[in-house]
């Protein structure tokens, strides 16, 4: 079992998400972002737009 943080995984808050792999992992960091994105909060906002200007 892994667990992370959605600020681990460049997030803006103390979320944890636990999951037998990253991919797993890495899923339930994008459906958060998006309910983030659709509740506009500011935080998780700049913290998707600082991730990507690093891409």
């Amino acid at each position: 079992m892994k667990t992370m943080t959605c600020n681990q995984l460049g997030g803006a808050c103390d979320q944890t998400f636990s999951a037998s792999s990253f991919d797993e992992i890495a899923q339930m960091s994008r459906q958060h972002g998006m309910e983030m994105f659709q509740k506009k909060d500011a935080a998780h906002l700049e913290a998707m737009n600082k991730m990507q200007a690093l891409m």
